[in-house]
């Protein structure tokens, strides 16, 4: 066995030779881009992207400084600054074969928490251009019921009241912004890179809602010189694991405390955007298009939605992973039959995309058995994720009196699940920011199963939508009585009788 070698900065000439590293001089490189969050998917998305762009050596000033923005970031942010913000990025493909690589383009790490002005004055330096977001759906503060930003959020009432010490995106953005504007910088371009519709356009927003109550004099401002281009992200990425860290230092003699593991497939299609220039995230793969919006519909209401179809149902059938799921085809085929009957309908045209190539290609790379996504992973924060992926489809099938019982059997599921085990008994793990809530409501949907819809800000006005309340009673009594499995049979074959 090779010695070991620790993932930093000093011994990547010696792990050059073990497997492919970053050529370019890393201390050369000067930070472009501020990423607020730097999980598992920015490394395996964003910053990969912007790796292969620095391997062209004329390519020095889009480095990307890693913002550790929340305190339960504190061991990624003590993690990658140990490794000289490099990590590997292990590749699992679907013949069971593993691409491995290290990537460089983090070259800074901040931990917001511990410093909070140093983070200010990184967001309004000149030298960057880009500040790219990956906060998850729950980090835009956007109340469902109200369809506007939730000021009753505590941290929200703390930045307004803290402003050199924010604890929320919304408080750094408006403290970094505002530095621009009286030092006379130009502006810059902020680019979400999460799974909503329009994420541009709710980052803009959201950050002016707040920015008139905060700093209401930088609203103009921010107008004339913030971009915030929508865009499209896609690759799933599950949580690494013991075994996944285990395997990169038995196979390679490598230590890296966090690798980041991830599919074969990615896409990233932008809106061209930038107002203060950008990467050319085209010559490695990135699209740039006029209109993100009909690729984002697409992918939030087939993939994200049809991975928590697979994560709710699949957890109450004691699944642990995605692909067990996706591999029961009854479950595969009510999926199918969701993508087919109530979001295919709702897409519109799709200029140069073979939709039923798409939605093969998902259930395959759901089914790819070496990426073990795990089913409490998908189904974390399912209160943030509902709005998004589901909602709109239902909304939009109801507007044109089409089928929702799909959908509505996928809800009636969820409140079973939030009662917080599956059908043998087993405790279910819930992560969600409303857990509490969802429970409360879950256990008042026993003898009153439309007490679940009653959450304004998962479900908006769903509860007074008669067709579907009436097709979610229905599923309800049906998963209480009979179970998914059955339930999920008598739907497919239903759905076949009538098609």
């Amino acid at each position: 066995m090779e010695k070991i070698l620790k993932l930093n900065q000093k011994n990547l000439a010696e792990i050059a030779n073990r497997i492919p590293c970053p050529t370019y001089n890393r201390s050369s490189i000067k930070t472009g881009i501020v990423h607020v969050g730097i999980g598992g998917f920015h490394r395996a998305h964003e910053a990969l992207y912007t790796d292969q762009l620095l391997h062209d050596e004329s390519i020095t000033d889009w480095g990307i400084c890693g913002v550790a923005l929340l305190n339960f970031d504190t061991k990624i942010y003590h993690t990658l600054k140990e490794q000289d913000g490099l990590y590997t990025l292990i590749v699992k493909e679907l013949d069971g074969s593993h691409t491995t690589r290290v990537i460089g383009a983090i070259v800074e790490c901040l931990y917001a928490p511990e410093n909070p002005i140093k983070v200010i004055e990184k967001m309004a330096s000149p030298e960057v251009k880009i500040i790219s977001l990956t906060i998850t759906e729950g980090g835009y503060n956007y109340n469902e019921a109200t369809k506007a930003f939730d000021f009753g959020n505590p941290l929200i009432q703390h930045d307004l009241e803290h402003a050199d010490a924010p604890k929320t995106i919304f408080g750094y953005l408006t403290q970094a912004l505002k530095l621009r504007k009286t030092r006379g910088l130009k502006g810059c371009t902020i680019q979400s890179c999460d799974n909503i519709q329009g994420n541009g356009h709710m980052t803009k927003n959201m950050l002016l809602s707040y920015v008139k109550r905060a700093e209401p004099e930088l609203k103009d401002w921010i107008e004339a010189h913030v971009s915030f281009p929508n865009a499209m992200v896609d690759r799933i990425t599950p949580a690494t694991s013991a075994s996944d860290i285990d395997y990169l230092t038995e196979t390679t003699g490598i230590d890296d405390a966090w690798p980041v593991v991830c599919e074969p497939f990615k896409q990233w299609v932008i809106e061209d955007d930038f107002i203060a220039g950008r990467p050319i995230w085209e010559t490695v793969g990135a699209q740039f298009v006029k209109d993100v919006v009909p690729y984002e519909k697409m992918k939030l209401s087939l993939l994200n939605a049809g991975h928590s179809v697979l994560g709710i149902l699949g957890a109450l059938l004691g699944y642990e992973t995605i692909d067990e799921a996706v591999g029961n085809p009854n479950i595969s085929a009510f999926l199918n039959h969701y993508m087919d009957v109530e979001v295919t309908p709702i897409l519109g045209d799709l200029e140069g995309v073979n939709l039923n190539n798409y939605k093969q290609s998902l259930l395959e790379r759901f089914g790819n058995i070496n990426i073990k996504d795990q089913i409490d992973r998908i189904c974390s924060e399912t209160s943030a994720k509902f709005p998004i992926f589901i909602l709109p489809t239902v909304n939009a099938q109801l507007e044109k009196k089409g089928s929702v019982k799909l959908a509505a059997f996928v809800t009636a599921a969820w409140a079973v699940y939030s009662l917080g085990k599956d059908e043998s008994g087993k405790e279910l793990t819930i992560k969600d920011a409303m857990k509490a809530a969802l429970n409360e409501k879950a256990n008042a949907a026993i003898d009153y199963p439309e007490a679940f819809l009653e959450i304004d800000s998962v479900f908006g006005k769903l509860k007074d939508a008669k067709v579907f309340v009436n097709a979610y009673t229905s599923a309800y009594q049906n998963i209480v009585n009979n179970g998914v499995e059955t339930c999920v049979k008598d739907i497919n074959t239903n759905v076949l009788n009538n098609h």
